[in-house]
């Protein structure tokens, strides 16, 4: 299963450095920016192609590391060659395998959608923790259970996903990556107006953060719940309220309380949690 590479950015100088530590053998990288190209093979001790169809030729399985919104150009790239019985992969978690490949079954190959659920931020590091990560397989073709059994052996954690699943599967990775980021700004810019610099703001709110974080996964949302809306302090959470002007800062903070309240009420089922509600509804009026 030779493996090639068309885009050396950070999931293909990641997922290349990945397979080739696990004893995959990879043939090398193509990219439009030639220096990429050059810097993944050398850094992964594969070979830099000058052009697409060389690629192909060398390897059966071929992975477009690019933008979401470039796998299809890229592909309708790729028709023009010999396809039987390759495979073309994706690492989009949003896109399913046949929407980045359409008609794919007219060329003779398979086609796949392997996405590894990680923050890939450092090119050169983070294939070092990919196999604690998990990824996400969909697609059609004979492969899946070679990819799963494979991936699982390199230490990763392995689900096959049916095609219909793939957009609620990435709009629960956003929300618990991507949403963060938003509401971890607004916890910042709210303490700047208490003097804290961003810096010193991060600072502060870290410790907090990496706890509720820890014992969030531990133990599950519900059981982690904390704070005014758990306790049901109406007063509190209309003080929150009144440091939120209209806006969408306003909204973000009521729509998550709204969910806290659902959850608080399934860890208190004895408690009223009206007072809360009413406020958060009073709130959304003002």
């Amino acid at each position: 299963m030779k493996i090639g590479f068309i885009g050396a950015g950070k999931v293909g100088f990641s997922l290349g450095q990945f397979f080739v530590q696990g004893g995959l053998p990879v043939t090398g990288y193509f990219s439009r920016h030639r220096g990429s190209a050059q810097e993944a093979a050398a850094w992964t001790g594969t070979k830099q192609y000058d052009d697409l169809e060389t690629l192909v030729r060398a390897s059966d399985a071929i992975f477009l590391t690019v933008p979401d919104g470039a796998i299809a150009s890229v592909y309708d790239g790729l028709r023009v060659f010999d396809l039987a019985g390759k495979q073309l992969c994706h690492c989009s978690g949003a896109m399913t395998a046949q929407e980045g490949f359409p008609n794919s079954a007219d060329t003779g190959a398979s086609y796949y959608s392997i996405h590894p659920l990680f923050p890939i931020s450092d090119k050169y590091a983070a294939w070092q923790e990919l196999a604690g990560a998990f990824f996400c397989l969909e697609g059609d073709g004979p492969h899946l259970s070679w990819w799963q059994e494979t991936l699982t052996g390199l230490g990763a954690q392995v689900r096959l996903l049916p095609s219909g699943g793939k957009a609620a599967y990435h709009t629960a990775c956003a929300i618990a990556s991507n949403l963060m980021c938003a509401l971890v700004q607004e916890s910042v810019d709210l303490l700047a107006g208490c003097g804290f610099s961003q810096e010193e703001g991060l600072s502060a709110l870290r410790p907090l953060m990496q706890a509720n974080l820890h014992h969030l996964c531990q133990v599950g949302p519900q059981d982690a719940l904390t704070g005014a809306v758990e306790r049901g302090d109406r007063a509190t959470v209309a003080k929150h309220l009144s440091c939120l002007p209209a806006g969408v800062a306003r909204q973000m903070y009521q729509a998550a309380s709204r969910i806290l309240v659902e959850l608080a009420e399934k860890k208190h089922p004895d408690k009223d949690y009206q007072p809360v509600k009413d406020i958060l509804e009073e709130g959304s009026n003002q």
